[in-house]
């Protein structure tokens, strides 16, 4: 089973850093979908994990949201605060230019 994961890295005063290996991404069963006007939606096989590494309990799910406005009172965790806030961000796909050398 893989599983991708993710770091939170808030109130961190060290950088935490994840890099899968190209085995990972290949075979990785999971899809990220940052929603217009909301928030960013998890679905698959994916652990999230804190800046400590300490996993999130997410008994079981496999599709979570994930706070994208800022106002949600169960960070990182979607609660909805973005339709009261009045959140406003189209998403549209696009090409990122070349990632910078590693120095």
């Amino acid at each position: 089973m893989t599983r991708t994961h993710l770091l939170l890295q808030e109130k961190v005063t060290e950088p935490v850093t994840y890099e899968p290996s190209r085995d990972t991404i290949q075979g990785m069963t999971t899809k990220i979908s940052p929603q217009t006007d909301g928030p960013i939606r998890i679905e698959g096989e994916f652990e999230i994990v804190d800046p400590m590494g300490t996993p999130f309990g997410l008994a079981g799910r496999t599709t979570i949201s994930l706070c994208r406005c800022g106002h949600s009172s169960n960070k990182p965790f979607c609660d909805g605060s973005h339709r009261k806030m009045g959140f406003s961000d189209a998403v549209v796909a696009r090409e990122l230019p070349p990632p910078m050398p590693k120095l």
